[in-house]
């Protein structure tokens, strides 16, 4: 091996070693743990699919942390791509102090996943918070926002929908490359504002609307930090989102061998998920406008 290889291989082994330790490692002895009963203070016992079983037949909570995290992501997923595209499509215009707007619009993506934001949101929607301090300037009585089992996930929703900015950026980029001639063409064939949006740069866009939708979806199953801080799960569980009931598995009861199984099953939730929109993909991601409307 020559000089220049070692040197190459000197630089990046740093990377190579952290991703084999932090990364292949515990991805790999997870898997095993999960067919295990492991409390830390005792070796692992191995118990087949034991888990998997309990987990599926006789385990409440599991289905009710599961349910939750579907209605979670089935909310925000919509909400928070519905908002990115529609300020990014008001920031795409060329006019004054834009590029403040767009800052601005940003900076809730970079801040919204801090413990310090949580703990703010819990503060603005507490009983005596800033939001019912508001509503009741008009005669209004205060509402539970977070100890009502019906407004409580909701609550903390909107704080995921609020965090746009990052889709707002990759949705802007993409507004900037549609091509200019798509819109003459429109014009010139009659077509309305809402039609050219439509017809012309919806389509053109969609493998950027598919790249944010599998990020945020994926970013949403593993949801953690803002239903811990804001609700803490409850009430009732009703805000109980999967990644909560793997991190009390684990440690908090300090059920390694069942918080290791839980973990892969939301693995392979996300990566069924993935995999349907992946095939959905092309009925309606266009990925060139010469080839009406197929993959390239």
């Amino acid at each position: 091996m020559n000089e220049n290889k070692m040197l190459g291989l000197a630089w990046i082994s740093p990377y190579i070693i952290g991703l084999l330790v932090f990364t292949a490692f515990p991805f790999v002895s997870s898997f095993f743990l999960s067919f295990t009963e492991y409390d830390l203070m005792n070796p692992p016992v191995f118990t087949g699919i034991e888990n998997y079983r309990y987990m599926l037949t006789e385990d409440s909570l599991f289905w009710k942390s599961m349910g939750v995290t579907f209605a979670y992501v089935f909310l925000t997923i919509p909400l928070k791509l519905a908002f990115a595209l529609g300020i990014a499509f008001v920031l795409n215009f060329k006019l004054r102090g834009i590029g403040f707007f767009r800052t601005a619009y940003y900076i809730p993506s970079i801040l919204g996943s801090s413990v310090a934001i949580a703990v703010l949101w819990r503060a603005l929607f507490a009983i005596d918070g800033l939001l019912n301090s508001f509503i009741g300037v008009f005669g209004l009585d205060p509402v539970n926002w977070l100890g009502e089992p019906s407004l409580a996930l909701m609550s903390v929703t909107l704080l995921r929908v609020w965090q746009f900015g990052s889709a707002m950026v990759i949705f802007l980029a993409a507004l900037q490359n549609v091509p200019q001639s798509q819109y003459e063409a429109a014009m010139i064939d009659g077509a309305s504002k809402w039609q050219m949006f439509t017809k012309v740069t919806v389509p053109l866009i969609t493998p950027v609307i598919f790249f944010n939708f599998i990020m945020q979806t994926t970013q949403a199953f593993q949801e953690f930090t803002a239903p811990y801080i804001i609700t803490g799960g409850g009430p009732t569980h009703y805000t109980y989102l999967f990644s909560l009931y793997i991190y009390d598995t684990a440690f908090k009861y300090f059920e390694m061998g069942y918080g290791a199984a839980l973990a892969w099953v939301l693995f392979l939730v996300v990566a069924v998920f993935a995999s349907i929109a992946f095939k959905s993909s092309k009925y309606w991601v266009f990925y060139s406008a010469d080839k009406g409307g197929k993959n390239g």
